[in-house]
């Protein structure tokens, strides 16, 4: 496991370019975080020594929406927008949305398999896990893949690339690990490159949790992007209604953040609650979705 603070700049980029990064980064970071304050677009510009005509172009170049519209959907008013309930739980109603069946749970065109309970009871052994650190538009991105498809998808800041590989690893401690870059960096263009997101060619994943865990993260593939649900609501769609908060533990340890969309899941209130990758996280994945509807 060498040169773990070098991560790979893959074939296709999905950061912004040059200096570019750092200044959305910042961004998205005080907007996520003081949001209460309705942080002005000339306030931003002025802490990054840019004018404020200057960070709106950059902004929206890599959002797809202005400084000012991402705030409006990181607030959370914006999260109970999301839960769209209109009287019915959303996951009963998502296939109105434009979900023909179960080989289009969402618009990633994921396609799922999930390990054997006796695979999973093996704790990984046997399995060869492929990783490499790539650039994302939300930090550096561990993309861990087997034969059978992507396996992990986690997130880390500059530095933190080996606490995010043992959080991982420990996951499935008796699997052979390879650092392979040239493996996985298809996969980030897969990922987050839009164009490549195709019904013709799904993005294969295999979910290696227990039975309860996979039905959890099976159910998360159902709620649309740029939609939310609660975990009542998945209680209820994996048939454990009580079960609200063994719901809530699972979502927490999904390993393929981003394509199992775990973000998308709120508290009862709209809240974002926790975040297993951070909630500024959170609040930049669905800013970034919001402005990629």
């Amino acid at each position: 496991m060498n040169a773990l603070a070098q991560f790979a700049e893959p074939a296709f980029d999905a950061t912004p370019q040059g200096n570019d990064y750092e200044i959305v980064r910042k961004v998205i970071e005080r907007i996520t975080l003081d949001y209460r304050q309705q942080p002005s677009l000339e306030a931003i510009a002025s802490e990054l020594g840019q004018s404020p005509t200057q960070l709106q172009k950059v902004f929206t170049r890599w959002a797809g929406l202005s400084p000012k519209a991402f705030l409006q959907a990181v607030t959370l008013d914006h999260a109970k927008r999301l839960l769209g309930r209109e009287g019915l739980p959303l996951l009963d109603t998502s296939y109105e949305l434009g979900l023909s069946g179960p080989g289009r749970l969402h618009d990633l065109f994921v396609t799922h398999e999930a390990m054997s309970p006796g695979e999973w009871k093996a704790r990984g052994g046997g399995l060869t896990i492929r990783y490499g650190f790539h650039s994302s538009p939300f930090g550096v991105a561990l993309v861990m893949a087997t034969d059978r498809g992507l396996a992990g998808l986690a997130f880390s800041d500059l530095g933190g690339e080996r606490a995010a590989l043992d959080d991982m690893t420990c996951r499935w401690p008796m699997a052979q690990y390879v650092e392979d870059l040239e493996a996985t960096a298809p996969y980030i263009r897969r990922i987050f490159d839009r164009s490549q997101w195709s019904s013709e060619q799904p993005l294969k994943v295999v979910l290696i949790g227990s039975d309860f865990q996979v039905r959890v993260w099976q159910s998360l593939l159902k709620i649309p992007f740029g939609k939310a649900v609660t975990y009542s609501d998945v209680a209820r769609d994996i048939g454990q209604p009580s079960a609200s908060r063994a719901v809530g533990a699972a979502i927490g340890r999904n390993p393929i953040s981003f394509v199992v969309p775990c973000h998308r899941a709120l508290g009862k209130s709209g809240a974002l609650t926790g975040y297993h990758w951070g909630l500024t996280r959170k609040r930049a994945i669905l800013g970034w979705e919001a402005g990629n509807l």
